[in-house]
């Protein structure tokens, strides 16, 4: 059965490049029939906090990627989390050292590398202890990417690295080889920033003995300049546009061009499962467009059923904390159904939609100064 996951790690917002992953890991696995998991690498134990795991998780169910696996959590499934599976790590660390494929490695307060052990130094106790890969230098690591074709590392220029740090953490290298495996990933499909990180990851599996998944790095989402797209852009993260008033079905449909050929511009991903595939990514950094974004926003809130989008902008006012318009809108639903249905032909995001037809709803009009002088002030006689 082919089974992929999305594996973010949760120190930050969920990025709109971690949200066009996991829906093209969403849409490969729904298109062959196969499973989805969400899995929290949440090793990196001071940056990660429970606020970006939860911000993640509830960014996923908005955007409408569920996974259909993990533990039982009042009777839906959760998230895989690595920081419950550290005894699994050490179990295979464990094993690589007795096999002589890692050893403990002592560094002093200034971070040099002071003695080496196959078994645990106990004399260093009180010093920094790690425990280290041993790479075979010979010959090169190579595979066949699914976008890219086939990739190769020279072995000669890689040293030996830590897979477990002396906190008693293991490394991202690591633990992303032992859950794939032993969750029976088949494919990854992951941003091309994690090219670098596979030769270590291949060797790992070659150690274990054990076969790893299909590779697909696919390019990274550019801002204007074509670099990484970050916050001196814009807004990036799922949560921003969604207080912006984006259409999580718009939000879905642009994603999905950000590299993928597809004869339609506007749609729902949900009705193009079938038609995806990883001979129709591209290889090429994709530019986000903001406006583009906001257009084909536009379009999707002039195509939604006037009842549904009735129900989604309440629900978004509410969760903007626009109780009063809210509560304005409740009173007559004819007549605000009335008014949604001229003000969307206007405008392309819930934010615009409810500044345009704010005065509709709520009579607290704002007058500048000059106007309050020369009209609401003015002494008007009649002739």
């Amino acid at each position: 059965m082919i089974r992929l996951r999305f594996a973010p790690s949760p120190t930050g917002s969920m990025h709109v490049g971690g949200a066009r992953t996991a829906l093209f890991n969403w849409l490969y696995a729904k298109k062959n029939n196969g499973d989805f998991i969400l899995r929290i690498e949440d090793t990196d134990i001071e940056r990660s906090t429970k606020k970006s795991e939860n911000e993640i998780i509830n960014s996923l169910k908005w955007c409408g990627l569920n996974w259909n696996e993990g533990p039982d959590v009042g009777g839906e499934y959760g998230p895989y989390r690595q920081s419950e599976r550290l005894d699994i790590y050490k179990k295979y660390i464990n094993f690589l050292i007795e096999k002589n494929m890692a050893y403990y490695a002592v560094y002093d307060k200034n971070n040099n590398e002071i003695y080496t052990s196959n078994s645990y130094p106990e004399e260093y106790k009180n010093e920094s202890i790690v425990v280290k890969f041993r790479v075979n230098r010979e010959g090169i690591t190579e595979f066949d990417d699914l976008i890219k074709g086939k990739i190769q590392f020279r072995n000669d220029l890689l040293s030996d690295f830590i897979i477990l740090r002396s906190n008693g953490i293991p490394v991202y290298n690591f633990t992303v080889v032992i859950d794939d495996h032993l969750m029976n990933i088949t494919h990854v499909i992951r941003g091309e920033d994690h090219i670098s990180n596979t030769q270590k990851q291949i060797m790992i599996y070659k150690a274990l003995d054990w076969v790893p998944p299909k590779f697909m790095h696919i390019p990274l989402i550019l801002g204007s300049d074509r670099k990484p797209l970050s916050k001196r852009h814009g807004g990036t993260s799922i949560e921003y546009f969604r207080k912006e008033g984006i259409l999580k079905e718009a939000l879905m449909n642009y994603l999905a061009l950000l590299g993928w050929t597809i004869e339609e511009e506007i749609f729902n991903y949900k009705d193009k499962v079938d038609s995806f595939s990883p001979e129709k990514l591209s290889n090429k950094g994709v530019i986000f467009d903001y406006e583009k974004l906001e257009w084909i926003c536009g379009k999707h809130l002039r195509m939604k059923n006037i009842d549904e989008l009735f129900d989604e902008f309440t629900e978004w006012l509410e969760y903007t904390d626009n109780i009063y318009i809210k509560e304005k809108i409740l009173k007559d639903k004819d007549y605000s159904l009335n008014v949604l249905s001229i003000c969307r032909e206007k405008v392309n995001t819930l934010k615009q939609l409810k500044d345009f037809s704010y005065n509709f709803f709520v009579e607290d009009f704002d007058y500048e100064e000059k106007f309050i002088e020369k009209f609401l002030k003015k002494e008007w006689q009649m002739s």
